[in-house]
């Protein structure tokens, strides 16, 4: 799949518009990933399978498309060249591994997002795209998603299906939110776009790649974010360790901030 004459071709929109380039090459990763999932395999053999297949395919289309660029993928050697960098791809080419060697589970992803150093919005994520191949979509800047109207009472709040921070289970009291497990950091902030949740609220670990393409996303959609102190998320740092995020509708974020200055997230 790396060799160049076996790539997919993006048409020459695609190439010119980083919005749209971002969108395909999560959404052919995530073709590919699908197909990967219907060879065979199984447990720590189809992970790993995926892991690598769609970090080499990303990594060979932006070589091809994208050849001045630097590259922050999970799956790749960390080459601080891209510290100084003007432009900076932050991928991750396989977001909820243990749900995509699950199926017919849905909530995994791929993530691609651009930051860039330069421009209006110089130091921050520019472009980004979440493909969840579970749900047919990729969610992406260039046509964000349109948040619907809320349609729970409460609260609901996305969260670790195996790990979820024992501060949530606080914050949920106090604000009556109900929780959700699922899967993927990418398809947790998807679900708040798409009224599944109204927010993902994480602390405990996570690295630029878990959250850069959905962050993106979410910031475009018209989502809040921050760490769970208020703070701003900061990427393409020289430690990509990015431990804990909010993403909310923006109604709930004041109340959420506020329980973590108060309460810390131990």
């Amino acid at each position: 799949m790396t060799q160049t004459h076996d790539l997919p071709v993006p048409s020459a929109d695609v190439v010119a518009d980083d919005h749209l380039f971002a969108a395909w090459t999560a959404t052919v990763a995530g073709e590919l990933l699908t197909e990967v999932r219907g060879q065979g395999l199984e447990g720590k053999a189809l992970k790993d399978a995926g892991d690598q297949a769609a970090h080499e395919l990303l990594v060979a289309l932006l070589a091809e498309h994208r050849p001045g660029d630097a590259v922050l993928s999970e799956e790749g050697k960390d080459d601080k060249a891209r510290l100084g960098a003007d432009r900076v791809w932050i991928v991750d080419p396989l977001d909820g591994t243990r749900e995509f060697s699950e199926p017919p589970r849905e909530d995994w992803a791929v993530h691609v997002a651009l930051w860039s150093r330069t421009g209006a919005d110089a130091g921050e994520l520019v472009a980004g795209a979440v493909a969840q191949p579970g749900l047919g979509t990729t969610f992406h800047t260039g046509q964000p998603p349109k948040v619907p109207a809320r349609t729970s009472d409460r609260p609901r709040i996305a969260v670790s299906r195996t790990r979820p921070p024992a501060f949530v289970h606080a914050l949920a009291e106090e604000i009556d939110a109900e929780l959700v497990p699922m899967g993927s950091a990418g398809a947790k902030v998807i679900s708040v776009a798409r009224d599944v949740t109204d927010a993902y609220v994480h602390a405990g670990g996570q690295y630029e790649w878990d959250s850069a393409a959905p962050v993106a996303v979410a910031r475009a959609a018209g989502l809040f974010t921050s760490r769970v102190d208020g703070s701003p998320l900061v990427y393409n740092q020289d430690d990509v360790l990015l431990p804990d995020l909010i993403v909310c509708r923006p109604e709930l974020a004041d109340r959420i901030v506020d329980f973590v200055r108060r309460h810390g997230t131990e």
